[in-house]
């Protein structure tokens, strides 16, 4: 009997099949109710005492090896199925490539940046971790000084000479410390202001600001130049600028593009005015110039900033600032037809 049963495991072990029949067949034949291995364990009575610690192991072992030939021969095939269901037939549905899509900040600060760069201004970037001296006392705001407190600013506890940059304006300066004149340079950058998060407004924020040194710059400079800029941006060319404070920039302006009143929406968003402020601007302070080693008795420039969250909640209609940072796949997808 147990010759018998070692023949069966030998028959188990060169066993192979091809269809899912073939291994039922086999599972029935030796793991069904009625297998070999029911009849075996049936006749277990009847072996000498002598012979059934080696009867058993070896029934136990035929077990094993017919349970796992099975479990090896159903994988096998399952396999089989599935790479040929994927792969084999060629007239198959492919499956969609999802596109990913810029963030509508990315498409504002690209097409801003386009613009200036075309009248020849190119791109500067610096560190969002920043000193004092050029965040605020290189900029005409020394210590203590009130328009410091326009700003609303994140200190860094252990070390209240470090700071999370308030604007772009650093980087101006740091670009004057290491550059000579003539300057023309745009600097978009993430900036931070304690301020509370609401629907208008977040604590930190996307802005891009330019700067244009030479000799002999206007006032009549800066104005073609944000004129050409709104034409580009907005396809409006009627601008206003209104007086205004910066301590970094005399005189100083708003700048109000004429968006129109057309629409409810335009009267909803211009106040019924049909003016839209979209950012600020003003000739370099000469003591700003001086900080930077730049003579200002040979050199004079005009300097401006905007808000891209705003100009790009202004273009796409987006109600709150705060889904610009949500990552929200919903809103985001919303823009993949967007270049």
């Amino acid at each position: 009997m147990i010759a018998t049963i070692k023949e069966e495991l030998q028959k188990v072990e060169a066993f192979n099949a091809a269809t899912a029949s073939e291994i039922e067949d086999f599972r029935i034949k030796y793991l069904g109710s009625k297998g070999l291995l029911k009849q075996y364990f049936a006749a277990f009575k009847d072996v000498p005492n002598e012979e059934k610690k080696e009867y058993g192991q070896a029934i136990n072992q035929l077990k094993t090896a017919a349970q796992e030939k099975v479990n090896a021969l159903k994988a096998a095939l399952d396999h089989t199925i599935e790479k040929k269901g994927v792969y084999g037939d060629l007239t198959r549905p492919g499956e969609a490539i999802e596109l990913g899509a810029r963030h509508p900040i990315s498409l504002v600060k690209n097409r801003i940046t386009e613009i200036f760069s075309n009248i020849g201004f190119n791109v500067s970037e610096g560190p969002e971790i920043e000193d004092d001296w050029h965040n605020f006392t290189a900029l005409n705001l020394p210590e203590y000084h009130p328009a410091r407190d326009m700003q609303d600013t994140f200190f860094i506890q252990t070390n209240p000479d470090v700071l999370l940059r308030t604007h772009t304006s650093s980087v101006q300066v740091r670009y004057m410390e290491n550059n000579t004149p003539p300057i023309r340079t745009i600097s978009p950058g993430r900036v931070y202001r304690n301020e509370a998060i609401s629907a208008r407004s977040h604590c930190f924020f996307h802005q891009v600001e330019g700067l244009y040194i030479d000799k002999d710059v206007s006032f009549a400079d800066l104005k073609q130049t944000l004129q050409y800029f709104t034409t580009e941006m907005f396809g409006k060319s009627k601008i206003r600028l209104r007086p205004s404070y910066f301590p970094f920039t005399e005189p100083s302006a708003e700048v109000d593009v004429y968006w129109g009143l057309e629409t409810e929406t335009d009267y909803r968003m211009t106040k019924g005015t049909g003016w839209l402020e979209i950012m600020g601007c003003g000739m370099v302070d000469p003591n700003v110039l001086e900080n930077c080693g730049i003579d200002s008795k040979e050199y004079s420039g005009f300097a401006f900033g905007m808000g891209i969250d705003r100009i790009a909640l202004l273009l796409h209609q987006i109600p709150d600032i705060r889904m610009l940072s949500e990552n929200d796949v919903r809103f985001l997808e919303q823009f993949k037809s967007v270049l």
